[in-house]
């Protein structure tokens, strides 16, 4: 189908984005339009206004900031897996966003575009939870920082306001840790059933410290506690990451669809987990 006619803006600042937001109130942000570009298509949207944000150069790269990384929203997903800092300090990131779609999404597709579209299915959400993140928003009041695990408030919601913009996000590094992305979805390239995010800390054969995220296991992403708080002080054995992963289900909320019920996706969220804590473990 062909898109409602919009008008259209391309701006080269932060400034002039968030400008146009305030003149412009039914407004849609355009990021690598992975998302955006299909529901328009198909007039699932039909905003009056689109902002282009592929000309703020700002708002792309990969930059070392002391104890954490920065990553610009409008860095694209091959550039983020691609990226040594990534790969050094935050390998999970790397992990999970060569699992996105395909290479060509991958090229047009952005990091935070995917974050701030907040699809529960999506491979970072869980991501970003479990590696304690946080999104840096700017608006006209300024800059402020959200913590990702209240960034994400509900199916396609976030705490995004209609006239901010996600500039970048911050993530802590974990150099050192073992990481892995787990996911399970019907066919190749697919949005995911459920997802899980893992990174262990290893500390002479045993777990010194876990961060385990579930993905569309409920409207946002879950940070796993139950089964960190489990996994802590525990050998890094098939035996002791199968007891942990039991609580993998305690407190979500999986719907139930075409791609399976609550109860089938509670049981793939322990079988992943527990493959995902093994393999970041190294002992899969």
């Amino acid at each position: 189908m062909i898109p409602a006619a919009f008008e259209y803006f391309s701006p080269a600042s932060v400034d002039e984005a968030l400008a146009l937001l305030r003149e412009h109130t039914d407004a849609k942000v355009l990021a690598g339009g992975q998302s955006l570009m299909p529901a328009l298509r198909l007039r699932l949207a039909a905003p009056e206004t689109v902002v282009d944000l592929g000309k703020i150069a700002e708002l792309r790269g990969v930059r070392d900031d002391g104890d954490a990384l920065v990553i610009g929203a409008m860095t694209p997903h091959s550039t983020v897996q691609a990226d040594p800092l990534i790969g050094a300090h935050t390998r999970l990131i790397s992990l999970a966003t060569a699992t996105i779609g395909d290479p060509q999404i991958r090229h047009r597709g952005t990091f935070g575009g995917s974050l701030a579209h907040a699809d529960p299915a999506a491979d970072l959400l869980a991501v970003a939870v479990a590696l304690d993140a946080s999104f840096v928003i700017a608006g006209s009041s300024g800059r402020r920082t959200v913590p990702a695990g209240e960034f994400f408030q509900g199916v396609f919601s976030t705490a995004l306001d209609e006239d901010e913009l996600l500039v970048e996000v911050r993530v802590p590094k974990y150099t050192g840790w073992g990481a892995h992305y787990e996911k399970f979805s019907r066919v190749a390239q697919a949005w995911s059933i459920v997802s899980v995010a893992a990174a262990v800390r290893l500390d002479g054969g045993a777990i010194a410290e876990a961060r385990v995220a579930l993905g569309n296991m409920g409207a946002t992403p879950i940070r796993a506690t139950a089964v960190e708080q489990a996994l802590v002080g525990q050998p890094a054995t098939a035996e002791a990451v199968r007891a942990a992963a039991g609580w993998a289900a305690e407190g979500t909320a999986p719907t139930t669809d075409l791609n399976g019920d609550a109860d089938y996706r509670r049981h793939l969220a322990t079988v992943l987990t527990r493959r995902a804590v093994l393999a970041a473990a190294g002992t899969a």
